[in-house]
């Protein structure tokens, strides 16, 4: 069976990518482990922070228009503390923007996503399927399928997540660093209104972050060591509650459990290249950042739109797997993943530190930079893409 693209993984990545190919010539497969998305009406733990841009991409692959807008809460302003009183503040007020980003659970995305796959009359859908092959040709790449089924294809995409198989069948890896660190989740409902405002506190022990949810309701992202991490988890859902409104100061008043938590190891995961022959990275597939931005799924998005868009623009003639094609996709995406890379890496070792001369001076940017409007007008800009 021959196709122009194979996407192998069907995460929010791989699907938005397929989804934007739509409207395409091209034939296109997409190789997912996992069953599609089911009806599930509970919440879910995992939440993401969607730039408006990227909100635009998915309104423009039909994935959008097929989200209960009422599990979508629109944030409006964020408050950023530091661990000696110091304060930055963004408003989407003051850049003149609707909202700062958009938070939502990766279950309902993914199930709007696959929803508009199923209608795409250009893909072929393989799921649940494990691949079994990989090789490379010098006209294409063949995938075997663990049902003994081969696809060929001009280009394949991995879109597999961060333990990519298809990073490692092209000999891409490249050792990711470990944070020493585990991000703990879980939602609550708070005694007070949030008014669609995200708070983060840096901590000399971890970042927090209270991400808005409808309802009253609030995501947290705790990023703290793996013995702290085991701890959390090991707490009555009371007590969890209590040492979280006590590390959030209160803001929130009083808050009550209604995801269990989970956490997940912290990594960075930078390579010297997401193109080869025939192939291309998308995704945690291409690069790992920490989450204390709230950017890994904003960079996976942005790199499906950069590649959609090479592949929409390319010549007829074109084949979609050759490498001036790919590399113009890697020289676009490079700048955006090293910026983010290097800053989230930057202050996640500036506030871990117990050094006081580093604790004075990261307190004093943030003062420093909340006091700056055309600096804090620039970094609240670029969060918006």
């Amino acid at each position: 069976m021959d196709f122009d693209v194979v996407i192998i993984g069907g995460g929010l990545v791989g699907a938005s990518l397929a989804a934007a190919l739509k409207r395409s010539r091209l034939s296109i497969a997409l190789v997912e482990s996992q069953p599609a998305p089911s009806g599930n009406t509970g919440w879910d733990g995992r939440i993401y922070a969607i730039s408006p841009g990227n909100a635009s991409f998915l309104a423009d692959c039909g994935a959008w228009q097929h989200l209960d807008m009422g599990r979508v809460q629109a944030v409006s302003a964020m408050q950023v503390f530091g661990d000696d009183g110091a304060e930055l503040d963004f408003s989407a007020y003051q850049i003149g923007a609707p909202e700062l980003n958009f938070i939502l659970e990766n279950r309902l995305l993914q199930q709007a996503l696959w929803q508009e796959l199923q209608q795409q009359e250009n893909l072929a859908l393989y799921h649940p399927m494990q691949c079994a092959a990989l090789a490379w040709r010098d006209e294409y790449a063949q995938v075997t399928l663990q049902d003994g089924r081969e696809l060929r294809a001009k280009l394949v995409v991995g879109a597999d997540g961060p333990d990519s198989w298809v990073r490692q069948q092209a000999g891409l890896s490249a050792a990711p660093t470990p944070y020493q660190q585990h991000g703990v989740v879980a939602n609550f409902i708070a005694e007070k209104p949030h008014r669609g405002t995200a708070f983060q506190w840096f901590q000399p022990d971890g970042i927090l972050a209270l991400l808005p949810l409808p309802q009253q309701m609030v995501s947290m992202v705790w990023s703290v060591s793996p013995e702290k991490s085991a701890e959390l988890l090991a707490l009555p859902h009371e007590e969890l509650c209590a040492q979280v409104a006590a590390a959030s100061l209160h803001t929130l008043g009083k808050l009550k459990l209604i995801t269990p938590p989970a956490s997940f190891p912290l990594r960075i995961l930078n390579l010297p290249h997401i193109i080869a022959p025939r192939l291309a990275l998308v995704g945690d597939a291409a690069h790992n950042v920490h989450p204390l931005a709230g950017q890994g799924v904003n960079l996976g998005f942005r790199d499906a739109r950069e590649l959609s868009r090479v592949l929409l623009e390319r010549g007829a003639q074109t084949d979609c797997g050759d490498m001036h094609l790919l590399r113009r996709y890697e020289r676009a995406r490079q700048e955006d993943i090293v910026t983010m890379q290097l800053t989230t890496h930057a202050l996640k070792h500036l506030f871990n530190n117990k050094n006081p001369l580093l604790r004075n001076l990261r307190n004093i940017g943030l003062s420093l930079t909340n006091q700056i409007t055309p600096l804090k007008k620039m970094l609240a800009r670029h969060a918006l893409h």
